[in-house]
């Protein structure tokens, strides 16, 4: 599945969205995952991944919060089996 990496972070810039994909160890993994401001916690200097500054950007990898684990995760685009933006 080829994703344009700019439409998915439009996407979870507006909502939420379902990924499910395959992680670097084999592991199938699904993830409801978003970047919306009212949902993501602020950024915290315990958590130097929130903070917004100027960094090497991989644009083969998406860094999003996961809903259910209430955390910073990540996918690479090319691992990914299937996409959908679901709102909110």
């Amino acid at each position: 599945m080829e994703l344009n990496r700019e439409q998915v972070l439009g996407d979870l810039h507006a909502g939420v969205c379902v990924v499910k994909f395959t992680k670097a160890n084999g592991e199938a993994r699904q993830m409801q995952c978003t970047l919306k401001e009212d949902i993501v916690p602020p950024a915290t200097k315990d958590d130097p991944i929130s903070q917004k500054k100027v960094r090497a950007v991989n644009e083969e990898v998406v860094v999003c919060w996961d809903i259910e684990k209430e955390g910073w995760r990540s996918f690479r685009l090319d691992s990914v089996n299937e996409y959908s933006s679901v709102g909110i």
